[in-house]
């Protein structure tokens, strides 16, 4: 069986685009020699004339216009495989499908993934949560685009992803207007046998806080722990306790809540990262989530 040469066809169809040789070799950044060669080789192996001489430039011949037809079929067709790929299915809006580590806070999440529906054309958000190794997992089959974490991938995790990081937040205590009058008298002496709402133990925020409070041999009052930060705020917003919250989202936070800024706490930052298949980041609209965290958090 006679096998097309792709590479062969695409140097013809810029030719035949062009109509000529040194305007496709232009395009293409390689020497007209190169393009003289490869049309050569092409018109041998399907052993017809594709262009005849006009003037200063190329005509394709009666074949060549049939060969051109095909071409076109082709690239489109290629051009529409690579879209797929790039989320961008055929006719319809891009698909932005992204996974969401359950520990991280929605707030956020959301303040990274607004700007992907105001970019030009339709975007199509497919969300998804769950924890890393299922995320990791579906990333690493192209089930996902890209994966928002509070933490880089685990280097023993046997998958070929990376980790792009995004920015970072200080972290402060909220909480409603009673609690927050009393907590920020004498902080952070005051946190000494307060009630306080905290993430699971499995999260870095978690663990990070307990060490800030070891440091600073304050006991604040643990009653509640939870992996949903949503359930956290709801019982914050009800005076259950004071709560931990990204200063990046600190405002709609106050609002959504009706609670108060208390204080933050030194040394204590949450980092937020994207994980993706690709070592450089390619996918429009997680360019565009990289772009909105550099104004949102801070780099370094």
């Amino acid at each position: 069986m006679n096998w097309l040469n792709y590479h062969h066809l695409q140097y013809f169809w810029a030719v035949s685009q062009e109509g000529s040789v040194a305007k496709a070799s232009e395009k293409l950044h390689v020497t007209p020699a190169t393009i003289s060669i490869q049309l050569r080789d092409l018109e041998k192996s399907l052993g017809v004339k594709l262009f005849r001489k006009a003037g200063r430039g190329l005509a394709l011949t009666e074949m060549g216009t049939a060969v051109q037809s095909y071409a076109n079929d082709i690239f489109a067709t290629g051009q529409e495989l690579m879209d797929m790929v790039n989320g961008r299915p055929v006719g319809g809006p891009m698909v932005l499908r992204v996974g969401i580590k359950d520990v991280m806070p929605k707030l956020v999440a959301y303040q990274l993934l607004a700007p992907t529906l105001r970019m030009p054309g339709d975007v199509r958000l497919l969300c998804y949560e769950g924890d890393i190794p299922k995320l990791i997992s579906d990333l690493a089959i192209h089930k996902l685009d890209v994966v928002l974490s509070d933490t880089p991938i685990d280097p023993t995790m046997k998958v070929r992803a990376y980790s792009h990081l995004l920015g970072e937040s200080d972290v402060v205590l909220v909480g409603t207007k009673p609690l927050a009058k009393k907590m920020k008298m004498g902080f952070p002496r005051s946190l000494d046998g307060s009630p306080i709402l905290l993430p699971m133990r499995n999260s870095v925020l978690r663990r990070s806080l307990d060490y800030w409070f070891e440091v600073n041999e304050v006991r604040p009052k643990i009653v509640g722990e939870f992996e949903d930060s949503a359930m956290l705020k709801i019982m914050g917003k009800a005076g259950v306790g004071i709560f931990p919250v990204a200063n990046t989202i600190c405002k709609e936070v106050e609002e959504m809540y009706g609670v108060e800024f208390i204080a933050a706490i030194p040394d204590v930052t949450e980092k937020f990262y994207a994980l993706s298949v690709e070592r450089k980041v390619k996918h429009p609209a997680v360019l565009a989530i990289s772009e909105v965290a550099r104004k949102k958090l801070r780099t370094r």
